[in-house]
């Protein structure tokens, strides 16, 4: 017999960091706010929806989006505030499924098919999930309700802020139908121009296309785009995956150069890193140093320890001597961050020892 359609729901925290940011200042709210930096090498993290009408948008040069919005507040992000309200929104989201992936801080895709309560009906979870984010967070999320995770996703786009939308198993196909190509998840900017360039401008021309001159331009992603544009999309909602790290790291509005400023945020990071460790229980054998530097460059630098590291201040001594040993820098540190890894519940990954890799 023929398995039953899958329940998906795909939850969206509606302009997540600033409706957070307007929650605890009630001055703020009504107002065009961008979450990040408006500096000359500041970026956008999230928009409000009133700055989101003037084009501001995520990752946007936040230059450029006071060009866009001359009354644009900005305010720092604090992704400790957020991290606490994501934890609220998964502690909603396991009253009622334990298969859960979450994509970031503000979204997750939810299988619903088999769940706690017990309800037949994926819609009325996906209400339910809504009003007691609204009740217990102060915030709204949107929702997409599907038979698989590419048409929820898309879905809980379409009626935001604060709405839902259902695609049941027979409307899938009309619906894609309709999705220009460069909202399909999956497609990247780069495959839209590139399709765009081949006419295939909706998920009609898409479909319009044979498989034979799919896999002509577009390779392996072929399959996956044919399939798509039938409203086809057999991929599982992964439920959480064990952890394989902790860890800390803060980019910062002024580059790091001085020894003592490094120190101290050094330090800092450490101490932090140290809560989450003990809040998790995941103690690691080795410490990992990242720096990303003025021009991107990223290094990493790392030392392992036969058992695993239960003391914080050997954490903070290990995380200084790791960062002493690139002084003088180069030039300034963009971002500094520390992690532990060889959680121990994991296999070691080699001998003890420094480690080293560098990536652009």
């Amino acid at each position: 017999m023929e398995a039953p359609p899958r329940k998906i729901i795909h939850i969206d925290m509606d302009a997540f960091y600033a409706s957070v940011e307007q929650r605890d200042d009630p001055s703020l709210r009504g107002k065009a706010l961008a979450v990040g930096g408006g500096g000359p090498r500041g970026v956008v993290a999230t928009a409000s929806y009133e700055a989101r009408k003037f084009g501001v948008r995520s990752a946007m040069p936040g230059a450029r989006a006071r060009r866009l919005c001359p009354d644009l507040l900005f305010v720092r992000p604090r992704f400790e505030v957020y991290r606490t309200v994501s934890a609220q929104v998964r502690e909603i989201f396991a009253r009622f499924t334990d298969i859960i992936q979450p994509l970031s801080l503000d979204e997750a895709y939810l299988d619903v098919t088999m769940n706690k309560p017990g309800l037949a009906s994926a819609t009325r979870i996906a209400e339910e999930i809504r009003r007691l984010i609204r009740e217990e967070t102060g915030l709204t999320a949107s929702a997409g309700v599907s038979y698989n995770k590419l048409i929820a996703k898309l879905a809980s786009d379409q009626n935001k802020p604060d709405g839902i939308c259902v695609v049941r198993p027979e409307e899938g196909a009309a619906f894609i139908a309709k999705m220009p190509v460069r909202r399909i998840h999956g497609v990247g900017p780069v495959t839209a121009k590139r399709m765009q360039a081949l006419g295939i401008e909706t998920g009609a021309d898409l479909r319009a296309r044979e498989l034979a001159f799919l896999q002509q331009h577009f390779g392996s992603a072929a399959l996956f785009y044919y399939r798509a544009s039938r409203g086809e999309d057999d991929r599982p909602v992964h439920e959480r995956q064990e952890r394989k790290s902790v860890s800390v790291e803060d980019t910062f509005f002024d580059d790091l150069l001085t020894e003592d400023v490094l120190m101290t945020e050094i330090d800092r990071i450490a101490d932090n890193l140290w809560g989450r460790i003990e809040k998790s229980g995941a103690y690691g054998r080795t410490v990992v140093l990242k720096i990303k530097f003025a021009d991107f460059r990223i290094i990493t630098r790392s030392k392992s320890f036969a058992a695993s590291v239960r003391s914080p201040d050997l954490l903070a001594e290990t995380g200084r001597g790791l960062l002493r040993a690139q002084l003088p820098l180069r030039m300034g540190a963009r971002l500094l961050g520390l992690g532990v890894h060889n959680l121990d519940h994991e296999e070691p990954e080699g001998e003890a020892g420094e480690q080293l890799s560098l990536s652009l």
